[in-house]
């Protein structure tokens, strides 16, 4: 689905509307309206109309007390699945008990800043989440912060953000939907960009956005008072970007905002700006930070133990496998679309006596089929057992190389000419560590030479080449 055509919403002052198109209506999005000048100015965000797969935004009112339906109890079991907070949890049940009352769906918004292009695993923890609401009926918003990435999310950062171009930003933010869109569905999901409403503010508007906090309570952030404690510069846009955030949420009048455990200040910036524009206050879901494939630290490029949601399929299999037993039912909690029961059933069937193997490759079926297909996990899985008991998977890399005065080459020196090694020293170790196979036979001699002729080399369990010297 292209990206673009979904902006279809500007926010705008009364005078010199813009942007609107016949298939959208005003909602205002504050009680008061903000003040430029000696003007009011009454800002309107434009959304689909009824009938494009869209229902009219319930009133801010007052939660309402509502009797506590079976329907009710499974939406807040699905709520606090794997969650860190879920916050208050008792004016979150009342939410969905008048969801459910009024037929109105919640308002549930995710922002994601588009930093970099792609995303792992580790980032659709939250995406899950908002499947599972969605899944319930309600509205979910998947907000590309266009905008807050001109200023960079300070949350965890000892270091003022680089800025992002504008052409960096479109990009990464085409190519973060076109990912997420394998989580969510695509046609129930309202994507947004907050420079629609924050591009107008303007400086008036920013001045009197920042009146609405206190500097002593900016310093209370974790991040904001180890920097200054620690000697360490903040600048002064960095204070703007949890206002811009929780602006967000005046602007799209959520109810419930979603985020990673360092989102937390930014989340409740939302609750209190929400009130300070008149709003009902949303509630704040967070959700931990998935360990990687190490089991120890959290998933990142950074650390090398991650999965690309666009990796190969085989590969994403494999790294399923790899992880630890204890570390799958997290996993399971946290990536599978199975129901709480489901996995329950299937680990007490694994303490019952049952190989746990089964449920890890039931696990990495699960993830490589919503990345890819059901078919190309099941390819994956038989590549996986080719490979397990010695087999050559079928689509391995083709090389030819030439032998230098036609003189036999080393096994080091052609780990290292195929890929397969960084260096010949790296390639001396692999050996040492019976990590190296020609021709399905294990290598143990450093002093090995090939000659020309066709070879099917080994590095590990999943790197393979066909070298061809000559």
């Amino acid at each position: 689905m292209a990206l673009w055509p979904w902006i279809l919403w500007r926010l705008v002052p009364d005078s010199g509307i813009a942007g609107r198109t016949q298939s959208a209506v005003p909602v205002a999005i504050q009680a008061a309206p903000l003040k430029s000048g000696d003007r009011e100015v009454s800002l309107k965000v434009y959304r689909p109309m009824p009938g494009l797969g869209q229902k009219s935004h319930m009133n801010q009112s007052v939660v309402t007390n509502q009797p506590v339906s079976d329907a009710v109890r499974h939406a807040m079991a699905v709520s606090l699945r794997g969650v860190e907070e879920l916050l208050p949890q008792d004016e979150w049940q009342r939410k969905l008990a008048r969801s459910e009352a009024t037929g109105v769906p919640l308002r549930i918004k995710l922002g994601l800043d588009p930093t970099a292009p792609d995303i792992h695993i580790g980032h659709t923890v939250v995406l899950n989440k908002m499947r599972q609401l969605q899944d319930l009926g309600h509205t979910v918003i998947f907000l590309i912060g266009d905008f807050t990435s001109l200023i960079g999310d300070p949350s965890g950062r000892n270091t003022t953000r680089p800025p992002l171009t504008p052409e960096q930003i479109k990009h990464n933010a085409e190519t973060y939907y076109k990912q997420a869109s394998l989580v969510l569905d695509p046609a129930k999901t309202e994507i947004r960009y907050n420079s629609e409403w924050s591009d107008p503010l303007g400086a008036r508007g920013m001045i009197q956005l920042a009146s609405r906090y206190t500097v002593a309570r900016m310093m209370e952030r974790n991040d904001f008072h180890d920097r200054f404690h620690g000697g360490q510069s903040i600048a002064v846009h960095e204070f703007l970007y949890p206002l811009m955030q929780g602006y967000d949420s005046v602007a799209l009048k959520s109810d419930l905002e979603l985020g990673g455990t360092d989102q937390k200040f930014n989340l409740l910036m939302g609750r209190h700006l929400q009130a300070e524009y008149g709003q009902e206050a949303q509630c704040i879901l967070t959700m931990p930070l998935l360990e990687g494939l190490d089991g120890a630290e959290k998933m990142s490029k950074s650390k090398n133990n991650y999965i690309g949601i666009s990796e190969e399929p085989n590969s994403m299999f494999a790294k399923v496998l790899s992880i630890s037993d204890v570390l799958m039912w997290r996993w399971y909690t946290l990536l599978s679309f199975k129901s709480l029961a489901e996995i329950a059933a299937l680990k007490a069937e694994v303490d019952a006596g049952r190989n746990p193997k089964d449920a890890k490759v039931a696990l990495a079926k699960e993830i490589t089929a919503r990345f890819h297909s059901a078919a190309a996990a099941d390819a994956a899985e038989q590549d996986f057992i080719n490979r397990s008991k010695g087999g050559v998977p079928d689509d391995i890399t083709e090389l030819s190389l030439p032998l230098p005065d036609g003189a036999p080459v080393g096994i080091a020196a052609l780990l290292k000419l195929a890929g397969l090694a960084a260096s010949t020293g790296e390639g001396n170790r692999l050996i040492d560590g019976g990590g190296v196979r020609v021709d399905s036979g294990v290598v143990s001699d450093k002093g090995l030479k090939l000659g020309a002729g066709v070879y099917v080399v080994q590095v590990g369990k999943r790197k393979f080449a066909r070298v061809t010297l000559a």
